[in-house]
């Protein structure tokens, strides 16, 4: 035979999933409108009175006494810590179990952290190195335009995103506990916002302090052609040609690097597009072909005019084709070591007795 203690806790339960029912069936939107707020309140409020004032009438009458009990609903709770982030300071909980990430997703996979939901590239696909790391990882749409019925339905206890996605700010803040990264800092400090709100400090400094040694051994295994070298990054779409500048994801590493960039690409911006004519810019000792959407079309179009077979690096076989996501989408550590991982792979000349020379293979049909 139940206790009176438990039928109490078992109704409460019952009144707490009516109204995350509620809260899922209709918009978060929705729910802005303060006289549907109150009524889902007072509905609630009044189902957990009638529970508690159950509990207390039955076991009065069973001790024959007006004395009152305790009723505990044992509901979950954590303990919390204030975090400052881009919207200010938020209580979050110390050990979230139900992470989701509006953008820069690779960042919390790589501090050990799983989330239940992420928001995905314009093409509605995560990274693509880090699809061994994603699978269970619910899809929310792509970044900048996150399902707000999709990320209610998943219940989370953390979410985590850019300053980027202000306007939805507080309807998030609804749902569970938010934290912002500001969007105009670097991509360490993204890592560093999001690791503090997970309670990940000391693993992300120690991530960065790899990341920062393996630019410390490129540079010494360069030797004197580090200086010697400038490194030009152009990116192929369907519809456009780019050049990356120093303020591009691949821009900043070379950049904590220290490598030269030619005259064109070292500007304090992300990209230009290119015509055919300005073939030139794409100038380097080594080219880094990134390939992206419908690749194929303008690739063909500017690898088959004379200005690009005039290039020094064309000549000299130093065109080397790259990962798109790495180079280009990332903006976080994995992706950091990837560029890392292909500049080594590529400009890093192995010492032997004899010597070897520059890597001459072009990669164009990888």
């Amino acid at each position: 035979m139940f206790s009176i203690k438990k039928i109490a806790y078992f109704l409460s339960k019952i009144a707490i999933y009516f109204y995350s029912f509620i809260l899922h069936r209709y918009p978060i939107w929705n729910l802005t409108n303060n006289y549907i707020q109150r009524n889902i309140r007072l509905l609630l409020i009044t189902l957990l009175t009638i529970c508690i004032v159950s509990a207390c009438g039955n076991n009065a009458k069973k001790n024959g006494t007006n004395n009152s009990i305790n009723v505990s609903l044992n509901l979950p709770s954590q303990a919390v810590r204030v975090v400052k982030h881009a919207m200010g300071e938020t209580k979050v909980p110390v050990n979230p179990q139900r992470v989701i990430v509006l953008g820069n997703l690779e960042n919390v996979l790589a501090l050990g952290i799983k989330p239940v939901g992420a928001t995905t590239l314009g093409d509605g696909e995560f990274l693509s190195y880090l699809r061994n790391q994603t699978e269970g990882i619910t899809k929310l749409g792509i970044n900048g335009q996150p399902s707000l019925e999709k990320i209610l339905f998943l219940k989370p206890d953390l979410i985590l995103g850019w300053s980027w996605d202000e306007g939805i700010y507080e309807k998030l803040s609804q749902i569970a506990p938010t934290v912002f990264a500001e969007g105009s800092i670097t991509w360490k400090e993204w890592l560093r916002t999001f690791a503090e709100a997970l309670g990940k400090t000391p693993e992300a400094e120690k991530l960065l302090r790899n990341y920062n040694q393996r630019v410390e051994t490129f540079k010494e295994q360069m030797g004197d052609r580090f200086s010697q070298i400038q490194v030009s990054v152009v990116n192929f779409w369907a519809d456009k040609v780019r050049i990356y500048m120093k303020r591009s994801f691949s821009g900043l590493i070379l950049n904590d690097i220290g490598m030269l960039r030619p005259s064109a690409q070292n500007k304090d911006k992300n990209s230009e597009n290119l015509s055919l004519e300005l073939i030139p810019k794409m100038e380097g000792d080594a080219i880094f072909l990134v390939l992206g959407e419908g690749k194929e079309s303008k690739l063909n179009q500017f690898t088959n005019h004379p200005l690009w077979f005039q290039l020094n690096a064309v000549k000299q076989g130093k065109v080397y084709q790259v990962n798109s996501d790495a180079w280009i989408s990332s903006w976080g550590i994995i992706g950091a070591n990837r560029v890392l991982d292909d500049l080594f792979k590529y400009l890093v000349i192995e010492k032997s007795s004899k010597g070897k020379e520059f890597p001459k293979v072009a990669a164009l049909t990888q």
